[in-house]
């Protein structure tokens, strides 16, 4: 029979994932404290969170979830990134992270109800985020107006510049 203490562990896990559009799963053996104390505020600067729980807890919230196990991504140390909001933003942290320091190694993950693996969340790290993407969109349904814009500008434009072109001659 479970404890009271694990009890109030797994549903703390269980809020956690809940709350989570995205779980990345590192390993983080060979970090400093200090190394840590800076990936902590890197992801938590991205609106994620960096958390360290039992992999046997984790697995039981999962599974309470209905969530799929992550299996070998939960062999050995484990941290959890829990993201709210944008993926993009963390993937990109955690692999910048990783490549200054070795020590962190990127397992996998879950995107929504679906696994991912470690090739996976840096492929996602390389995406455009949120932002990015908005601000091409906004560009591209721009243009055709800017262009519209230009053509009905252009016959006036003419017009002026050919009364400018006589008013100079007759001048």
């Amino acid at each position: 029979m479970p404890n009271a203490e694990k009890v109030k562990t797994v549903a703390e896990i269980k809020a956690d994932i809940e709350a989570a559009d995205a779980i990345w799963v590192v390993d983080y053996r060979g970090l400093t404290v200090k190394q840590s104390e800076a990936l902590r505020g890197i992801i938590r600067q991205q609106g994620a969170t960096f958390k360290v729980y039992k992999n046997s807890f984790t697995e039981r919230a999962l599974g309470e979830l209905g969530l799929p196990a992550l299996g070998a991504v939960l062999e050995g140390p484990s941290a959890f990134v829990f993201v709210s909001g944008d993926p993009v933003n963390s993937a990109k942290a955690l692999k910048d992270f990783a490549k200054a320091n070795n020590a962190l190694e990127i397992k996998g993950g879950l995107l929504g109800s679906s696994l991912v693996d470690a090739s996976q969340i840096k492929a996602i790290a390389d995406l455009p985020s949120r932002e990015e993407l908005i601000a091409k969109l906004l560009g591209t349904m721009n243009n055709p107006m800017s262009s519209l814009v230009r053509v009905l500008n252009g016959p006036a434009t003419q017009f002026v510049r050919t009364l400018q072109a006589v008013a100079e001659k007759a001048a």
